[in-house]
Order: structure tokens, then sequence, then C-alpha cells
């Protein structure tokens, strides 16, 4: 799991190997920290589920019943993030040489994939309550969706400090977010159905949170599809990483340049540096891969050195040449 398969023998393999088993160790501790509030975030949401979905058949609200779905929808993206921040600190094996880290891809195009089928869900049903409108308490409307403020909002906080590094806590943070801003909406719609006595507020409200969800996924869907696709990080320019390698000493080209996502936090770089002076030696090396972290925040790195003597295969197929 280190990059150790470039370390020479000796002193800094050890010292390698001690440095990144700190990290292993870091990681391993912020997973169990994210899981504490993982396991409270879906206990709570779980619990609120239930009262919506009753709330929401008791009063006829279809917009408790749209938020109900989307909280349930959350709750099970939770549990995917959760599951697969669990999988992702599990250590390589002999089949899954990068360990089990690009669950965290899947689970975020699971997640993404399964919000779109409850909204699907909830908007058919809005546009039949809108030819077939029904009296709705307003009241318990209001009561049940403040209540749904104070849980998202709460459950949000678990997750603020985890959401900058991780995409997979992000998009459990931002769903939180969103989940109270749309019992916000929902208590607004209650008082104004209680008001004024209207039905028609209500699907109207249910349509509103649909598109909002939609709107709020759609670029979440789209960054998961892309490390699906190993497409380069979001955040790093390939360009500048190519220039940068390009300018080290000795270097006369480089190909075969490689940049993909290895989970939602790391990110791995293979490259073909032609130098021909000669192999500058493992410090050189390592001290590549130290820059390439510091800088980019690429922290899988793989360089092959080449003398240039004869072309490269990949050099030639790749068209990468310069």
């Amino acid at each position: 799991m280190s990059g150790a398969h470039h370390h020479g023998p000796g002193v800094h393999h050890h010292r390698s190997h001690g440095h990144h088993h700190h990290d292993h160790h870091d990681h391993q501790h912020r997973v169990a920290g994210s899981g504490r509030a993982f396991a409270v975030a879906v206990t709570l949401n779980v619990g609120f589920v239930v009262i919506e979905v009753a709330a929401g058949l008791w009063s006829g609200s279809m917009a408790l019943l749209a938020d109900a779905g989307h909280n349930l929808s959350d709750v099970l993206a939770l549990l995917l993030a959760w599951g697969a921040s669990v999988l992702a600190a599990r250590p390589a094996q002999a089949g899954y040489t990068y360990g089990f880290k690009s669950s965290s891809i899947l689970a975020a195009i699971a997640n993404a994939a399964l919000l779109w089928v409850a909204l699907g869900a909830i908007l058919f049903e809005t546009i039949h309550r809108f030819f077939y409108p029904q009296p709705i308490e307003g009241e318990v409307m209001m009561g049940v969706a403040a209540a749904g403020i104070a849980i998202n909002a709460l459950s949000a906080m678990l997750f603020a400090s985890g959401q900058k590094a991780d995409l997979n806590l992000r998009a459990a943070f931002v769903h939180l977010l969103a989940d109270a801003a749309v019992s916000a909406g929902v208590v607004v719609a209650g008082a104004a159905i209680w008001l004024t006595g209207k039905a028609w507020i209500d699907p109207l409200t249910s349509l509103l949170i649909t598109f909002a969800i939609g709107w709020g996924s759609w670029g979440l869907l789209k960054n998961a599809v892309r490390l699906g696709l190993l497409a380069v990080p979001p955040g790093i320019d390939p360009d500048e990483v190519r220039r940068w390698l390009m300018a080290r000493p000795g270097v006369s080209t480089v190909h075969d340049l490689h940049i993909w996502p290895m989970s939602t936090t790391e990110t791995a770089l293979t490259a073909h540096l032609e130098m021909p002076g000669g192999h500058p030696g493992d410090t050189v090396l390592h001290q590549l891969a130290e820059e390439l972290a510091h800088r980019f925040g690429i922290d899988h790195s793989t360089i092959q050195i080449e003398l240039g003597a004869e072309p490269c295969r990949l050099a030639v197929h790749g068209g990468h040449h310069h």
C-alpha cells in the first residue's frame, strides 16, 4: 500500500514504511471518528423518517411524504457512505491489490442513482395530487417539519469537519444540509395551508422539493461518474503536473502520464520520464513522490525512468510524446 515497490533495501524502506504506517493509523482513526458520526446520524434519521411517514399519512400531506422520501434516501446514502468508508480502511489483499478503496466511488454513484429513483416516485404522486387535492392538517405539517430542521442540522454538524477532504462525507454533509432546508420549506408551506386553507400549496411544495433535490444532486452524480470513469480528480490540473515533471532537472520528455482516483480521497499517478543523462537514483525518486504528494495531493505515484536509448513502445503508441 505504501510506495514500497520502488524503494531500495535498507534504511529508506523502513523510514517510508514507518511514515506510511502512521498515515494508515490516522486514516483508521478518522474512520472510527466518522463511524460514530454515521451511527448517530443514521439512528436519528431512521427514527425521524418513521415519524414523518406516519404524520404524512395522517395529515394527508404530500410535502411531508416527499420530505420523508428524501430523508429515507439520505439514510440509504449514509449507510452506503459508511459502508464504503469502512471498506476503504481495510488493508489490501492478494486479489485486491488496491484494497477496497474504490468502493467509496461505487457508493457515491449508487447514492446519486438511488436519489433519482426516489425523486421519480415522489414526482409521480405529486402530479397526481394536483388533480385530486385532499384536505391537509397544516399544524401537523409545521410541527413535524420543524423537528426535521433540528434533526438534519444536528446530523450535518457531525460531518462538518470531515467533508472538506472526502467526497463521500461531503455527499452526506450536503444531503443533510439540503434536508434541513427542505424541512424549512415544509414548515412555511404548512403555515400557508393553515392560514389560507388552500390544499394545492402542498403538492406545489412537494414539486419544489423534488426539483431542489434534483438540481442539488446532479453535480454529485456527475462527479461520482467522473470518478468511476477514472477521470483526473477535480482540483488537479494534468497539464500542470506534466509541465512540473518536464521541468525536473535531467528530464527530456514525459510520456504515458496517467492520473486517476483510487477512492474518493486518494489519487494515483504513473508516468515515464526520459532522462538521457542516466538514472538519477532512489533519492530523486523519493523526492519526486514526496513533492507530488505535497504539491498536487497525489499520494501513490509510480515513476519509470528511461534513458531514451530506444523509443518506449508507450511513447509511440500513446500519442502523448511531446
